[in-house]
């Protein structure tokens, strides 16, 4: 299976995750007299509209490369993380608005038997998470790492309500906006969190260099081929889940152009056979002194 169908399928897995979860949770919430499982179903329902989102750039960026887009459609992946990261603060914001009205109006205690929904909830999610982040390291996904962090946002959120609650429940009269409290609480996660996802995709759309081992693998796996003497200079970019290379390798200065271009021709085939994930590779070919 590549990379792009399991990210896909990791995907799916998300938007029905969370369509049963904000369900539950607003069942949950209007029924328990909770506040902090509806804004839980809240953030679960931006989950369902933020991984849609995730799913299209996903089946965008499938597309090959044409005349206008040489290089392919992956950086398509970053702007849909911004994307992500919108429906994070969206949701944070709403999260945080409606708590505070919520404090500030008198209302029951929450239902004791809320705890043991957000209790299952917990799990879930972190189960989610693992599973999602795991995925988005074997496919390099910087979309679907921001999907897994939503799962883990939503675990936050969750623990968060679940402390509130067991406050409101424990202590009675005069803490029945603890919950409130909890979900204010969990709004500033998750506006950290978004700080989190929003940073590698910066860095990914402007080609920040942050691929050092990359980069020691690359050099290692060049030498291997007959004729590379070295190596200078190594620029990657990424764009999508493939990762694109400019490297300039030294070779002996008195073969002629003709077999530098076929040294050249063997260490890209070489690179591209023995290190997942690469997209284009451009060699550059110096003499030595």
């Amino acid at each position: 299976m590549t990379n792009e169908q399991t990210a896909i399928r990791t995907t799916y897995f998300s938007i029905f995750g969370n369509t049963a979860l904000a369900l539950i949770k607003g069942l949950a919430g209007f029924f328990g007299n909770s506040y902090a499982l509806i804004a839980d179903a809240i953030e679960s329902t931006t989950d369902i509209f933020a991984s849609v989102l995730v799913l299209l750039g996903f089946k965008y960026a499938k597309r090959p490369a044409d005349e206008n887009h040489p290089y392919g459609h992956g950086k398509i992946e970053p702007i849909i993380t911004f994307a992500v990261v919108a429906f994070l603060v969206v949701s944070a914001t709403i999260i945080a608005h409606e708590s505070i009205q919520n404090i500030r109006t008198p209302h029951k205690t929450p239902k004791s038997w809320t705890l043991i929904v957000l209790a299952l909830i917990i799990i879930w999610k972190e189960i989610s998470f693992q599973i999602v982040i795991k995925k988005s390291k074997q496919t390099h996904s910087t979309s679907l790492k921001a999907d897994a962090w939503h799962h883990r946002s939503d675990a936050i959120t969750s623990v968060m309500a679940f402390i509130g609650i067991s406050i409101a429940i424990l202590f009675g009269k005069g803490f029945e906006t603890a919950d409130d409290w909890a979900a204010l609480l969990a709004s500033g996660f998750i506006l950290y969190n978004s700080y989190l996802i929003l940073r590698p995709a910066l860095g990914e759309i402007m080609d920040e260099q942050l691929y050092d081992d990359l980069i020691i693998d690359i050099r290692e796996k060049s030498v291997e081929v007959q004729g590379v003497l070295g190596t200078e200079k190594c620029f990657i970019r990424k764009a999508g889940m493939k990762h694109h290379v400019d490297l300039h390798v030294i070779v002996d200065g008195s073969i002629s152009v003709k077999e530098g271009h076929d040294i050249a021709h063997l260490l890209k085939d070489h690179l591209r056979g023995s290190i997942p994930n690469l997209g284009h590779v451009l060699i550059h070919i110096e003499p030595n002194e």
